[in-house]
């Protein structure tokens, strides 16, 4: 049977429907906000003997004829996800994974395709709670209800469910994910704005939060849907013998010094327990074979040796002491370096954090090289992109590479808008900037270390930013809403056992990106005031440290660097640039080494390897397109020859009478003998009469010159 809620909430109607679509799913909704639906689909299975992870999947999809559009290409068909689909997924899954209750490990899989987009908001927070509210009325425990909510700030305004249009506009892009109680997730980049500005917005965000949880809230209660019965497993019998027995000998293996002998130490502990409590494993499968649970098998050790670990490091780190040593707001050694690469890589450099390291490479190319993003709203262009890379070498590990995962995709976006807002504007530099940042190394928060890396590439290639830009990763430890405590600067095994990853990137006059993971319920306002301050501290050292090395862009661009010009025209001379049939504009890339490339509003971009053909092309554009100005000279070709005096071509396509009389100084008698078609003449513009006849002086140019010259002998 159809249910429906809906509800008006910051100017939107948002509104949800189960019963109709998609019943053999173990949950389904129809989720609209104004004419924007989205369908969210839930399906689960039982776990797998010996899993010990919670697989949940989260995918987004866009069907292009929800948008009134085909899909670009052959095929006509919509194919792998787009990056846009990915980073939508990854907004869905990382709010709702910590509500899953602990050990919970069935198979969960969750769907939502976008049925009807108006073009005026994002379908990704539809998405967001749409999928919450599939969950909710689902059999799953789950303990929502779960909402999401985009902010923005236009005119020093905070909009909810801002449209695309005024997210253009917008100093904020602010996507929050929360409970009734708490945040869960933030996604966010700014324009410099104050942490207390971004603080501030993320209390309204969770005011609209509330109001959305209540509206599936309405909706759970109709449906009333029957939960499975889950209870988290107690603690086994190996996990209490290893606290009793390995603990002290495993906390002082975990305070080594660094990453590979800490991992050394910790090993033999580990192996030293396994040897004394695990039998072996003729002995287990002997017991599988008559039915009984190896309590002591390697598969259970293997599960309990984990919360053995995060115990441990929770411990200590409770105990207001880090794994290695550092104060609970001190930042890890930092090394920077520029242009550690050859000039024909366009800028490079490297930022080193503790046992992070990101190897940053930046490419400069012309307004060809932007990318074009097809989707559901109108195509555009990119003109800067980032590459985020973790490959397996960069943690001691072996393992096939199978192209780009989600992780890299996220880190990669949140490193580029969090860099974007401080780019110059088009105007001012016009060169399409890929950067590329290959993660070398890494013990925690290497997406932090991209943002600072890119930084100091991008002035190292010449990049006029309007502030430098550094990121930091605050960590959480909690125990009760009393009992927690704040890290700055997160390794590995804090990020892997703690609760909270909150990294925060920005200059130093205000927050450029933010995003917030958690693996527990929700945190209180205190924790994100802290984090906050924590953040603005090791931020602000960081760039310090990072102004030591390079504090301004390089005055010039790599000499391996493209070299670009541009310059405008009026509109109405673009025909003549590009000639019939492109053959003028043709002419000058083949005569120049140049690309040539005119845009509607008659902006000329041209392109070269080298700075002399582009002048050249340049030099051409203008003579071309320029103006015949009165009182200036030009050395103009005579195009022909009549009695009372010559037509020279000053301009491509202008020419100007020269009177025989302006012809020289001097008598000129037989105006042939003085001169021939195709001659180069300089000849000074006199005037423009009212029909654009152009009148013109040789004999001008001849006293301005003796004129000159007597000048420099002293004489009048």
């Amino acid at each position: 049977m159809k249910k429906r809620v809906e509800r008006n909430i910051g100017g939107k109607l948002f509104w949800i429907e189960t019963g109709q679509i998609a019943k053999q799913a173990h949950g389904a909704v129809l989720m609209g906000c104004d004419n924007t639906v989205v369908l969210c689909a839930v399906t689960t299975a039982p776990a797998k003997p010996g899993q010990d992870f919670f697989p949940l999947s989260c995918d987004y999809r866009e069907r292009m004829a929800a948008a009134g559009k085909f899909p670009g290409g052959f095929n006509k068909r919509e194919g792998r996800p787009s990056l846009k689909e990915v980073l939508t997924s990854r907004l869905i899954d990382r709010p709702m994974r910590p509500l899953f209750p602990e050990g919970f490990t069935n198979e969960v899989q969750v769907q939502a395709l976008t049925m009807s987009c108006d073009k005026t908001i994002d379908p990704d927070i539809v998405a967001m709670n749409g999928c919450a509210t599939a969950v909710e009325i689902s059999p799953l425990p789950f303990d929502g209800p779960l909402a999401a909510v985009r902010l923005g700030l236009i005119d020093g305004q905070i909009v909810p469910f801002p449209t695309f249009e005024q997210l253009e506009n917008s100093e904020l892009d602010l996507v929050v994910s929360g409970n009734m109680d708490s945040i869960l997730m933030i996604e966010g980049f700014a324009r410099e704005l104050g942490e207390k500005v971004v603080y501030e917005a993320l209390v309204e965000a969770h005011g609209y939060i509330k109001e959305l949880c209540s509206l599936q809230q309405e909706l759970i209660d109709m449906v009333a849907p029957e939960k499975m019965a889950y209870q988290a497993p107690p603690a086994d019998a190996i996990y209490k013998a290893l606290m009793k027995d390995y603990y002290d000998a495993f906390r002082a293996a975990k305070r080594t010094e660094g990453k590979a002998a800490r991992a050394e130490a910790c090993c033999a502990v580990r192996a030293k327990a396994a040897e004394a409590l695990v039998i072996p494993e003729e002995e287990a499968e002997a017991m599988r074979a008559e039915g009984k649970t190896p309590l002591f098998s390697s598969e259970l050790f293997d599960v309990a040796f984990h919360q053995f670990e995060r115990r441990v490091v929770r411990d200590i780190i409770l105990a207001g002491e880090r794994l290695d040593g550092r104060a609970v707001d001190e930042v890890r050694p930092i090394e920077c370096s520029i242009n550690v690469l050859p000039p024909c890589v366009h800028g490079s450099a490297l930022f080193q954090r503790g046992e992070t390291q990101a190897l940053v490479s930046i490419t400069l190319g012309g307004p060809e090289d932007m990318q074009r993003v097809d989707g559901l709203f109108d195509e555009y262009k990119k003109r800067f992109m980032l590459d985020y890379n973790f490959p397996s070498y960069s943690v001691g590990e072996c393992k096939p590479n199978r192209g780009v995962g989600r992780r890299e995709y996220g880190h990669g976006m949140l490193a580029e808008r969090s860099v974007k807002s401080v780019l110059p504007d088009a105007e001012d530099f016009y060169h399409t900037i890929r950067a590329i940042s290959d993660i070398t190394e890494s013990n925690g928060s290497s997406s932090m270390a991209t943002v600072c890396g890119t930084t100091l590439a991008l002035l190292a290639a010449g990049v006029p930013l309007k502030s430098p830009v550094a990121g930091i990763s605050i960590g959480l430890v909690k125990e009760s809403d009393d009992d927690w405590i704040t890290l700055t600067d997160i390794m590995g095994d804090e990020d892997h056992f703690g609760d909270m990853d909150f990294k925060i990137a920005g200059t130093q006059r205000g927050v450029t990106g933010i995003q917030l993971d958690l693996k527990i319920h929700g945190i209180n306002w205190p924790i994100i005031q802290r984090t906050f301050v924590q953040a603005h501290t090791a931020r602000v050292g960081i760039l310090r440290k990072m102004m030591t090395v390079i504090n301004r862009p390089a005055e010039n661009i790599s000499p391996y660097a493209p070299r670009l010009f541009r310059t405008k025209i009026d509109p109405s001379k673009i025909g003549l640039l590009i000639g019939p049939g492109g053959k003028t504009i043709r002419a000058i890339q083949e005569s120049t080494g140049a690309k040539v490339d005119v845009e509607d509003d008659g902006t000329v971009v041209i392109v070269s390897a080298d700075e002399a053909s582009a002048t050249a092309a340049l030099d051409e554009v203008n003579k071309l397109t320029a103006s015949v100005e009165v009182g200036k000279i030009y050395r103009g070709r005579v195009a022909s020859i009549q009695n009372f005096g010559v037509f020279v071509e000053v301009l491509p396509g202008r020419d100007g009478l020269c009177h025989i009389s302006e012809l020289s100084d001097a008598f000129v008698d037989d105006i042939r003998s003085f001169c021939k078609i195709g001659d180069e003449l300089e000849v000074k513009v006199i005037s423009i009469d009212e029909q654009n006849r152009i009148k013109l002086s040789h004999k001008a140019v001849l006293l301005e010159r003796k004129a000159a010259e007597g000048g420099d002998d002293g004489q009048w």
